[in-house]
């Protein structure tokens, strides 16, 4: 068995299915950026295509979006096939164990942005009053 550690951003959306018995199949596909770039200077990325069974099927396909960066631990499986053209290819595909989601939570559509952003503020800042005309340095214990 081979284990992989992948972090990349989804190409597309993830498609939800389910088998003929009923169990939920999420099938998506992850590019993984190389660190060197190209002899040119362009990046280059790997892509995987991953597919995740049952509840982790669910909670990608209802949370993950196209661009994305997420982290996928999986197996590893090499697949060759042939193309309508009779070309041989070889595919790597990755059925995924565990999936963290690394971008930032998306807005939804239920409050503005300024509401956000002030609610956030709200949780971030306590309400502090002003101290006054009476209150004297004298008064500060240190």
């Amino acid at each position: 068995m081979i284990k992989v550690f992948l972090i990349g951003n989804l190409t597309a959306d993830p498609a939800l299915t389910e088998t003929s018995s009923g169990i939920q199949i999420c099938r998506f596909s992850v590019a993984v950026n190389r660190r060197n770039n190209s002899d040119d200077g362009e990046r280059k990325a790997d892509f995987y295509n991953i597919t995740a069974w049952r509840g982790l099927a669910e909670t990608v396909a209802r949370y993950a979006h196209k661009g994305d960066k997420i982290s996928v631990i999986g197996n590893q499986e090499i697949r060759t096939y042939e193309t309508r053209d009779g070309e041989t290819r070889t595919s790597v595909d990755i059925t995924a164990t565990d999936i963290e989601f690394l971008s930032t939570r998306r807005n939804d559509d239920s409050e503005s942005s300024h509401e956000r952003q002030t609610s956030t503020n709200a949780r971030r800042k306590p309400n502090l009053q002003p101290l006054g005309d009476d209150f004297a340095d004298g008064d500060i214990p240190f």
